[in-house]
């Protein structure tokens, strides 16, 4: 379809999309997983004080923190196998990616402060709350910086420090916090019963209606960028190719909306995930093959063939221990949580 990297051969051609693909699955499940977890943080001072809000962090508590293992691996990763864009994505994003690391452990702190808080607990709450507001938010842009491309001269970042900082970028982080909105909203469908339960129904469709709001302005604006994603996504034969994705995006909406009136708990939250997996897949057809746009690709970043190998060899062994991990710590913690349960984790 594009027709990138053929003047490559052999280990040299396959290795870096094999890479590309394991970061990929690495952010997706990221996005995914820490999604809900942020999502939750975002509702978090709209739900009731007391029983609800106890209940709500102690859905994500057992595995909220195992979940930024993925964070880890795919920022690992990109050093380890992209060394040259890692070296130009770091000085471009310097500033909102701090932005979300102090977001991410200002929340962490918040977290386990919360559960030993008596009189100081809604202090906690609100640090809660914006902290994970502030890492969504700094997510979203760091997304939107990335569509939008990088000035790059040779293979050094030639760009100024608030390029990331545009109307584009504050779109798509006005998104994604819409999206990890109806990810912790449907994860509560899923994990709480009874009136919060109910509330959480309300809040999804909320969110739903808001994420759709902005995965149209988002797809609307993208191809104008100027980074011939226009001729992607609308030229022949390539829209017989794509033009699935939106259809199958807005089937999926729909039966997010059907689930919810439906009395449904698990269904929402799974086809929130595919949601999400389809605006990667979206993101994917965009970009693809470039890892720094508009000009850099996986085959051009790419460390030496050696190195990738070398390196694949541990991801080899790390990353089916992590997905092993992370199915066993959801599956040990399954079901909802119980509603006269307290922070402390203790039922009245």
């Amino acid at each position: 379809m594009f027709g990138f990297g053929m003047e490559y051969e052999g280990a040299a051609f396959w290795l870096p999309l094999v890479w590309s693909a394991l970061l990929a699955l690495a952010v997706a499940m990221y996005v995914v997983i820490d999604g809900f977890d942020l999502g939750v943080g975002i509702l978090f001072t709209a739900a009731e004080r007391g029983n609800w809000r106890d209940r709500m962090m102690l859905s994500v508590a057992p595995i909220w923190d195992g979940n930024e293992t993925w964070l880890v691996l795919g920022g690992g990763g990109l050093f380890a196998v992209f060394s040259v864009a890692y070296a130009i994505l770091l000085p471009a994003l310097y500033l909102p990616i701090i932005l979300m690391l102090i977001a991410l452990i200002f929340r962490g702190v918040a977290f386990e402060f919360r559960f030993k808080a008596d009189r100081s607990q809604m202090i906690w709450d609100y640090a809660f709350h914006y902290g994970s507001l502030a890492a969504t938010f700094a997510q979203g842009m760091v997304l939107g910086a990335f569509v939008q491309g990088f000035r790059i001269e040779g293979r050094g970042f030639t760009g100024g420090t608030l390029d990331w900082l545009t109307p584009f970028s504050v779109m798509t982080g006005i998104g994604l916090v819409c999206g990890y909105g109806l990810l912790g909203a449907t994860w509560c469908v899923m994990k709480t019963s009874g009136e919060l339960e109910i509330w959480s129904r309300r809040k999804s469709k909320q969110f739903l209606a808001a994420t759709i709001l902005s995965m149209a302005i988002v797809s609307a604006w993208v191809p104008f960028l100027g980074l011939e994603i226009q001729w992607r996504w609308f030229s022949w034969p390539n829209i017989l190719y794509v033009a699935p994705v939106p259809l199958v995006t807005a089937f999926v909406c729909w039966r997010i909306f059907r689930t919810l009136d439906a009395g449904r708990e698990v269904a929402p939250f799974l086809l929130t995930i595919a949601l999400f997996l389809l605006g990667f897949l979206g993101l994917a057809i965009s970009l693809f093959p470039f890892i720094v746009p508009p000009r850099l690709t996986i085959w051009q970043a790419a460390n030496a063939v050696s190195a990738l190998q070398f390196a694949l060899v541990g991801y080899a062994v790390v990353m089916p221990l992590t997905l092993a991990y992370t199915a066993y710590a959801y599956w040990v913690f399954r079901g909802k949580v119980a509603e006269d349960i307290q922070a402390g984790g203790y039922g009245h």
